[in-house]
């Protein structure tokens, strides 16, 4: 599923324009990343819980040249923890 067919089906289902649609989709998408680069964690009950993950530093290798060893540096990702209701629906 597209962004387009997300934002068509929650115009559908609500009831209302593409448009509405389509702004209420980038507020709470630009909500979360907002509070993700604050370091805080957004929780969405029954849906799941979006945080910030730190990946340590590590040792790889370099793709172009598979013996040359590079250094990989620390790092915040996101990570996302479906919460119990979703992982219901989807068994």
């Amino acid at each position: 599923m597209s962004k387009q067919d997300l934002i068509n089906l929650i115009a559908q289902s609500a009831g209302i324009t593409k448009r509405a649609a389509a702004d209420a989709l980038h507020t709470l998408v630009g909500t979360i990343t907002s509070e993700l680069k604050k370091g805080r964690n957004v929780t969405i009950t029954g849906f799941g819980t979006f945080r910030v993950s730190h990946r340590a530093s590590r040792m790889g290798v370099n793709p172009r040249n598979p013996s040359q060893k590079i250094s990989i540096p620390a790092m915040k990702v996101p990570a996302f923890k479906a919460g119990k209701s979703l992982k219901d629906a989807v068994r």
